[in-house]
């Protein structure tokens, strides 16, 4: 039987615990309440900031416009065809932004 060295147990413990993160992760998540013309009503993203991204289960990500009292608006930015009422969104926690750089004053 091989010998126990309590020095190289402490070692690997706190290798393996120097990694270990505390902070609980929380997602805020919340469910299509309706979709038409683009435009998606969704419940239970009471957080949610104008102009932030946020993400459906399938991958599409729409753009948070409308933030009403009990729900958000939020424009899709693609084929939403498959977005249905029910179905779950979460938040990103990134607002919209685009860079910029000297190719835009060119185009002016």
């Amino acid at each position: 039987m091989a010998e126990v060295r309590p020095d190289e147990v402490s070692a690997i413990l706190r290798q393996q615990l120097s990694n270990f993160k505390s902070a609980a992760e929380l997602e805020e998540v919340g469910t299509v309440l309706q979709v038409g013309d683009g435009v998606a009503r969704i419940y239970g993203l009471s957080h949610a900031q104008s102009g932030e991204l946020i993400e459906f289960e399938n991958g599409l990500q729409a753009l948070v416009l409308n933030l009403e009292e009990d729900n958000v608006g939020a424009v899709m930015l693609g084929d939403y065809g498959d977005i249905k009422e029910g179905a779950t969104v979460r938040r990103t926690n990134k607002i919209a932004a685009i860079q910029v750089g000297e190719g835009l004053w060119a185009a002016w």
